[in-house]
C-alpha cells in the first residue's frame, strides 16, 4: 500500500510516505516553510497542514494524490472531548475539533486530486507509539511508552507491540499531563513555549533539586501504570525570567527540581509497563521522550535491557506513525528505520549549479572528509551539508556545524556563532567502536537522544562538548551508514589525536534546520562561520568576501 502520513494538528506539521511498509520520504513542513515548529500550536492555526512537505514527499516516489491508497492523520475527533471536561483552560480549543474534522476536505484542496474518502484519523497517542514500536531496529515483540503535552484525551501510553499489532495497556488522561507541567516551566522561565523545553533541562544541570519536595506534592506517580501531574505553584516556588533577563540560581534550581520529578515518574511508568509485559526492549516517543537526560536514567536504572528512541519523537513522527500503523493493519509488515537521513538531497551537479547561480567562489577538493579535517584541526568552524536532510530535531551529520572539540572557548564560539544561550551545551559524535572507551552510557547512540558520562581522562582533552555536569549528549557514527562522516573523523583524529568532532546543528537561534543549497548559502553568509562543504564543494569565507575572486568553479 502507499499511505501519506500526516501530522497537522498541534505542531510540528510534518509528512511521511510509506510504500509497502517501507519508509520512503519523511519531511517536516518548517524546512520548508522556514517557520520554527512550522506554526505555533494553537488553535487558531490547527488547519494549518505540511502541504510543502506531503508533496515533496509524493514527488520522491513520482506519485501524484490519487496514486494513494490512504492518508493518515495522527488525531481522531471522535475520541476527543471538550477542553473544559478535561480539566483544561483552552476556551478555543473547539476550533482544533473542527478543523480536525474537516482535515479530509482541507487536504483534498491541499493536494489537488486526493480522494478525501481515502483519508483516515489515527488516534494520537497510537500513531505515536508505531512510530516507535515499528520504526525500532530488531525491536519484536516489545513495550512502547508514550508521553506528551497532550493528545485527543490523555497524555500517555503505555502499550505493547505483538507481532504487527499494538495492544494498548494504559492511558493517562487530561489534565494530569507530564508535558503540559514542563511546557508551564519553560514558559515561568521566559522561554517559548512547546518550543524552548531542551533549553530547561539544559539549565538543570546548573541547579540542585532542593524543591523537589515541594514539587513532589504535584507531580508523582499513582503506582497503577499513571501518574498525577498538574497544578504546580511555580509562582510560589521562583519568580517568573523575562524573555531578555538573566537567569538566576533559583531559576537553575526549579529547573532541575522539575527534571527530578520527571525522571522519578518516568521511572515508575517503566517499571510498571516491565511488570506487565516483561519485555527485553522498551521505545519510546512523544515529545518528553527528546528528554536525553530522563532517557538515560530510563536505560541506566530501568528494567529494560535495551532502550530505543524515536528521533522524531515529537508530532512529527506521528507522520510516520500513522502511516506505519495503517501499513501494519494492512498487512505490509513494517521494515524498521535504517537512519534519520529521510529529507531532501541534490546531486553533485545539482549542488554546483546552485553555487554558480550564487555567484560564488567554490573549490571541488580531491578529498573533501581530509579538507574539513584539516580545517577543523585549525580551529576553523565547517557547516556541513551532505545527502537527504534528518527528519527530527537532530543534526546527525546531513546538517551539522562541526568545530574542534579540543578548545574550551569553542563553546563560547558556537553559542556566539548561532546566536543562543551560553548555558547551552553542544555535542559530540565519535566513531561507534571508539565510543565505550571515551563516553559511559546507552551505545550505539546514533541519534543524540541519550546523555553519557565523560570519562575522566577525557575532559580536559575534549572540553568544547563537556556539559557543565560532566556529561556529553553523543553522536555515535557506523562507517557503513555514514561513510563521508566516519573518514572526516578518522583524518581528524590522524592530524590531533581526538576522535572527536563537536557536532551541532545547522542554523541560527529561532530558525529551523538548514534545509536547502539556499538556507546553506544564506546561513554561511550571515554567521562567522569560515567553510561552508556542500556535497564534495567548498566554499571558504575568505573568498566568498574577496569579491574579484566570485563567479564559479576554481
Amino acid at each position: 500500500m502507499r499511505i501519506l502520513g500526516i501530522n497537522a494538528l498541534f505542531h510540528d506539521p510534518a509528512a511521511a510516505l510509506v510504500i509497502d511498509g517501507r519508509t520512503v520520504a519523511a519531511a517536516e513542513e518548517e524546512r520548508f516553510s522556514r517557520r520554527k515548529h512550522g506554526k505555533r500550536p494553537l488553535p487558531f492555526s490547527a488547519w494549518e497542514l505540511p502541504e510543502k512537505a506531503a508533496a515533496w514527499c509524493l514527488k520522491r516516489a513520482g506519485l501524484r494524490p490519487q496514486d494513494l491508497d490512504a492518508v493518515t492523520y495522527s488525531f481522531d475527533p471522535a475520541l476527543a472531548r471538550p477542553a473544559e471536561d478535561m480539566g483544561l483552560d483552552d476556551p478555543w480549543d473547539h476550533l482544533r475539533l473542527t478543523y480536525a474534522r474537516e482535515a479530509p476536505g482541507f487536504l483534498r484542496t491541499a493536494l489537488p486530486g486526493l480522494d478525501p474518502g481515502i483519508v483516515r484519523f489515527v488516534p494520537h497517542h497510537m500513531a505515536h507509539a508505531a512510530s516507535g514500536a515499528f520504526a525500532a531496529p530488531d525491536a519484536g515483540d516489545s513495550s512502547v511508552l508514550v508521553l506528551d503535552g497532550r493528545g485527543e484525551r490523555a497524555s500517555h501510553l503505555a502499550a505493547r507491540r505483538v507481532g504487527d499489532r499494538l495492544e494498548a495497556l494504559h492511558a493517562q488522561g487530561l489534565p494530569h499531563s507530564l508535558g503540559l507541567v514542563y511546557e508551564e516551566l519553560t514558559e515561568h522561565l521566559g522561554f517559548l513555549r512547546s518550543s524552548d523545553e531542551f533549553k530547561v533541562m539544559a539549565l538543570a544541570s546548573h541547579g540542585t533539586p532542593r524543591m523537589i519536595t515541594e514539587l513532589r506534592r504535584h507531580v508523582y506517580p499513582t503506582g497503577d501504570g499513571g501518574f498525577h501531574a498538574t497544578g504546580v505553584p511555580w509562582h510560589e516556588l521562583c519568580a517568573p525570567r523575562g524573555a531578555d533577563e538573566p537567569w538566576t540560581q533559583d531559576h537553575a534550581d526549579v529547573a532541575a527540581s522539575a527534571q527530578a520529578v520527571l525522571e522519578e515518574t518516568l521511572l515508575d511508568l517503566v517499571r510498571w509497563l516491565h511488570g506487565r509485559t516483561h519485555d527485553q526492549v522498551l521505545t519510546l516517543a512523544g515529545g518528553v521522550a527528546l528528554n536525553c537526560v530522563a532517557n538515560s536514567r530510563v536505560a541506566r536504572e530501568g528494567p529494560f535491557s535495551r532502550v530505543w528512541v524515536q528521533p522524531a519523537a515529537g508530532d512529527a513522527g506521528t507522520a510516520l506513525g500513522g502511516a506505519l500503523l495503517l501499513s501494519a493493519g494492512e498487512g505490509d509488515e513494517p521494515e524498521p528505520m535504517t537512519g534519520a537521513d529521510l529529507g531532501r538531497d541534490w546531486s553533485d551537479a545539482e549542488l554546483g549549479a546552485w553555487l554558480k547561480t550564487a555567484a560564488v567562489p567554490f573549490e571541488r577538493p580531491p578529498d573533501i572528509a581530509a579538507t574539513v579535517a584539516r580545517a577543523l584541526a585549525d580551529n576553523a568552524i565547517v557547516a556541513w551539508f551532505q545527502g537527504r536532510s534528518e527528519y527530527g530535531p537532530r543534526a546527525l551529520g546531513h546538517r551539522s556545524l562541526l568545530a574542534h572539540p579540543g578548545h574550551a572557548g569553542n563553546l563560547e564560539r558556537l553559542n556566539d556563532v548561532k546566536g543562543r544561550e551560553q548555558f547551552r551545551p553542544v555535542a559530540p559524535m565519535v566513531l561507534a567502536d571508539r565510543g565505550a572507551e571515551i563516553f559511559d552510557g546507552p551505545l550505539p547512540s546514533p541519534y543524540m537522544l541519550f546523555v553519557h558520562d565523560v570519562a575522566q581522562q577525557w575532559r580536559d582533552r575534549i572540553p568544547a562538548v563537556v556539559h557543565v555536569d560532566g556529561t556529553a549528549r553523543i553522536q555515535t557514527v557506523d562507517p557503513g551508514r555514514e561513510p563521508l562522516v566516519a573518514r572526516m573523523l578518522g583524518e581528524f583524529e590522524r592530524l590531533t589525536g581526538l576522535p572527536v568532532v563537536v557536532n551541532t546543528s545547522l542554523n541560527t537561534a529561532g530558525r529551523p534546520m538548514v534545509d536547502d543549497p539556499r538556507d546553506a548559502l544564506e546561513c554561511f553568509g550571515s554567521a562567522p562561520v569560515d567553510l561552508l562543504v556542500i556535497g564534495p564543494y567548498a566554499v571558504r569565507r575568505g573568498d566568498l568576501f574577496r569579491t574579484e575572486d566570485a563567479g564559479g568553479l576554481r
